[in-house]
Protein backbone atom coordinates (compact mmCIF):
# COMPACT_ATOMS: atom_id res chain seq x y z
CA UNK A 1 0.00 0.00 0.00
CA UNK A 2 1.20 3.52 -0.82
CA UNK A 3 2.79 5.38 2.08
CA UNK A 4 0.13 8.03 1.30
CA UNK A 5 -2.36 5.50 3.09
CA UNK A 6 -0.57 4.46 5.87
CA UNK A 7 -1.87 5.45 9.14
CA UNK A 8 -5.07 7.14 7.65
CA UNK A 9 -7.74 8.72 10.02
CA UNK A 10 -10.54 6.63 11.00
CA UNK A 11 -13.56 6.95 13.56
CA UNK A 12 -13.56 4.70 16.47
CA UNK A 13 -12.86 0.78 15.65
CA UNK A 14 -14.19 -1.82 17.84
CA UNK A 15 -13.42 -5.70 16.65
CA UNK A 16 -16.06 -7.36 18.27
CA UNK A 17 -15.23 -10.95 19.42
CA UNK A 18 -17.48 -13.63 20.63
CA UNK A 19 -18.00 -17.69 20.30
CA UNK A 20 -20.76 -19.18 17.80
CA UNK A 21 -24.59 -17.99 18.38
CA UNK A 22 -23.64 -15.58 21.54
CA UNK A 23 -25.60 -12.30 19.98
CA UNK A 24 -22.50 -10.53 18.05
CA UNK A 25 -25.13 -9.72 15.59
CA UNK A 26 -27.84 -8.90 17.30
CA UNK A 27 -25.58 -6.30 19.27
CA UNK A 28 -23.97 -4.90 16.27
CA UNK A 29 -27.49 -4.44 14.75
CA UNK A 30 -28.36 -2.29 17.41
CA UNK A 31 -24.73 -0.09 17.56
CA UNK A 32 -25.55 0.09 14.14
CA UNK A 33 -29.02 1.83 15.04
CA UNK A 34 -27.96 3.76 18.26
CA UNK A 35 -24.19 5.03 17.41
CA UNK A 36 -24.51 5.53 13.59
CA UNK A 37 -21.31 2.77 13.52
CA UNK A 38 -20.88 0.41 9.96
CA UNK A 39 -20.81 -3.47 10.73
CA UNK A 40 -18.27 -4.96 8.92
CA UNK A 41 -18.01 -8.70 8.71
CA UNK A 42 -14.53 -10.17 7.22
CA UNK A 43 -16.14 -13.27 5.68
CA UNK A 44 -19.08 -11.40 4.45
CA UNK A 45 -16.66 -8.89 2.92
CA UNK A 46 -14.55 -12.01 1.33
CA UNK A 47 -17.97 -14.08 0.17
CA UNK A 48 -18.65 -10.17 -1.76
CA UNK A 49 -15.05 -10.30 -3.52
CA UNK A 50 -15.56 -13.88 -4.65
CA UNK A 51 -18.97 -13.44 -5.98
CA UNK A 52 -17.72 -10.06 -7.99
CA UNK A 53 -15.96 -12.62 -10.09
CA UNK A 54 -12.84 -9.89 -10.20
CA UNK A 55 -9.16 -11.57 -10.53
CA UNK A 56 -8.79 -11.09 -6.61
CA UNK A 57 -12.42 -12.66 -6.33
CA UNK A 58 -11.08 -15.79 -7.87
CA UNK A 59 -8.04 -16.31 -6.54
CA UNK A 60 -10.03 -16.03 -2.56
CA UNK A 61 -12.13 -18.53 -4.48
CA UNK A 62 -9.62 -20.99 -5.29
CA UNK A 63 -7.69 -20.91 -1.78
CA UNK A 64 -11.08 -20.96 -0.07
CA UNK A 65 -12.33 -23.95 -1.49
CA UNK A 66 -9.23 -25.42 -1.20
CA UNK A 67 -9.71 -24.63 2.41
CA UNK A 68 -6.78 -22.49 2.75
CA UNK A 69 -6.44 -19.23 4.44
CA UNK A 70 -6.96 -15.96 2.92
CA UNK A 71 -3.41 -14.22 3.31
CA UNK A 72 -3.25 -11.42 6.00
CA UNK A 73 -2.52 -8.84 3.80
CA UNK A 74 -5.08 -9.77 1.58
CA UNK A 75 -8.14 -9.61 4.31
CA UNK A 76 -6.50 -6.36 5.62
CA UNK A 77 -6.72 -5.01 2.28
CA UNK A 78 -10.31 -5.66 1.87
CA UNK A 79 -11.20 -4.54 5.45
CA UNK A 80 -9.65 -1.25 4.96
CA UNK A 81 -11.03 -0.51 1.71
CA UNK A 82 -14.19 -0.82 2.86
CA UNK A 83 -13.95 1.19 6.14
CA UNK A 84 -12.10 3.42 3.33
CA UNK A 85 -15.39 3.84 1.45
CA UNK A 86 -17.39 4.46 4.68
CA UNK A 87 -15.46 6.30 6.67
CA UNK A 88 -16.78 9.96 5.61
CA UNK A 89 -20.54 8.31 6.60
CA UNK A 90 -19.49 6.25 9.56
CA UNK A 91 -19.42 7.57 13.67
CA UNK A 92 -17.08 4.45 13.65
CA UNK A 93 -16.60 0.65 12.84
CA UNK A 94 -17.44 -2.36 14.06
CA UNK A 95 -15.40 -5.36 12.69
CA UNK A 96 -16.37 -8.60 13.16
CA UNK A 97 -14.65 -11.89 12.67
CA UNK A 98 -11.26 -10.31 12.49
CA UNK A 99 -8.54 -9.92 13.77
CA UNK A 100 -7.79 -14.15 14.42
CA UNK A 101 -4.58 -13.71 15.43
CA UNK A 102 -2.40 -10.97 17.04
CA UNK A 103 -0.24 -10.27 14.12
CA UNK A 104 -3.57 -9.77 12.11
CA UNK A 105 -4.01 -7.28 15.32
CA UNK A 106 -0.99 -5.80 15.20
CA UNK A 107 -1.05 -4.95 11.61
CA UNK A 108 -4.26 -3.59 11.58
CA UNK A 109 -2.51 -0.86 14.13
CA UNK A 110 -0.18 0.06 11.86
CA UNK A 111 -1.85 0.86 8.39
CA UNK A 112 -5.21 1.65 10.44
CA UNK A 113 -5.90 2.60 13.70
CA UNK A 114 -6.06 1.21 17.70
CA UNK A 115 -9.08 -0.78 17.96
CA UNK A 116 -10.86 -1.37 21.26
CA UNK A 117 -11.45 -5.24 20.99
CA UNK A 118 -15.37 -6.23 22.78
CA UNK A 119 -15.39 -9.44 23.79
CA UNK A 120 -18.80 -11.09 24.11
CA UNK A 121 -19.12 -14.61 26.29
CA UNK A 122 -21.53 -17.46 26.38
CA UNK A 123 -23.74 -18.32 23.26
CA UNK A 124 -27.75 -19.72 22.90
CA UNK A 125 -28.85 -23.40 24.42
CA UNK A 126 -30.58 -24.16 21.87
CA UNK A 127 -27.95 -26.03 20.09
CA UNK A 128 -26.86 -29.04 20.03
CA UNK A 129 -24.70 -29.36 23.36
CA UNK A 130 -21.91 -31.42 22.13
CA UNK A 131 -21.67 -28.93 19.11
CA UNK A 132 -21.70 -26.10 21.17
CA UNK A 133 -19.07 -26.94 23.31
CA UNK A 134 -16.76 -28.08 20.72
CA UNK A 135 -17.43 -24.67 18.50
CA UNK A 136 -16.92 -22.91 21.82
CA UNK A 137 -13.58 -24.80 22.81
CA UNK A 138 -12.15 -24.16 19.51
CA UNK A 139 -12.89 -20.67 19.64
CA UNK A 140 -11.57 -19.74 23.00
CA UNK A 141 -8.09 -21.57 21.88
CA UNK A 142 -7.95 -19.49 18.77
CA UNK A 143 -8.79 -15.93 19.84
CA UNK A 144 -6.90 -16.41 23.69
CA UNK A 145 -3.91 -14.88 22.38
CA UNK A 146 -5.30 -12.08 20.55
CA UNK A 147 -8.10 -11.33 24.08
CA UNK A 148 -4.56 -11.68 25.98
CA UNK A 149 -2.83 -9.12 23.96
CA UNK A 150 -5.29 -6.06 23.74
CA UNK A 151 -6.28 -7.35 27.88
CA UNK A 152 -2.53 -6.20 28.34
CA UNK A 153 -2.93 -3.11 25.91
CA UNK A 154 -5.61 -1.89 28.21
CA UNK A 155 -8.35 -1.92 25.38
CA UNK A 156 -10.31 -4.94 25.98
CA UNK A 157 -13.71 -4.61 26.98
CA UNK A 158 -15.27 -8.13 28.54
CA UNK A 159 -19.08 -8.33 28.43
CA UNK A 160 -20.82 -11.48 29.38
CA UNK A 161 -23.58 -12.20 26.96
CA UNK A 162 -26.12 -13.57 29.91
CA UNK A 163 -29.34 -11.68 30.42
CA UNK A 164 -31.96 -9.88 28.33
CA UNK A 165 -30.71 -8.23 24.95
CA UNK A 166 -31.52 -4.82 26.45
CA UNK A 167 -29.35 -5.78 29.29
CA UNK A 168 -26.61 -6.67 27.14
CA UNK A 169 -26.76 -3.59 24.87
CA UNK A 170 -27.40 -1.25 27.98
CA UNK A 171 -23.42 -2.56 28.70
CA UNK A 172 -22.00 -2.02 25.24
CA UNK A 173 -23.81 1.28 25.34
CA UNK A 174 -21.83 2.18 28.60
CA UNK A 175 -18.72 1.32 27.31
CA UNK A 176 -19.08 2.70 23.94
CA UNK A 177 -20.19 6.16 25.28
CA UNK A 178 -16.62 6.11 27.64
CA UNK A 179 -14.69 5.67 24.68
CA UNK A 180 -16.93 6.90 21.70
CA UNK A 181 -17.16 11.40 22.76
Amino acid sequence: MASSDRNCHFPPVVFVVGGPGCGKGTQCERIVEKFGFTHLSSGDLLRAEVASGSVLGKQLKATMDAGGLVPLDTVLAIVKAAMLKKRESSNGFLIDGYPREVTQGERFEQEIQSPVLRLMGRGRSDDNVETIKNRLHTFVESIKPVVDHYGKKGKLVKITAEGSVDGIFAEVCQHLNERVK
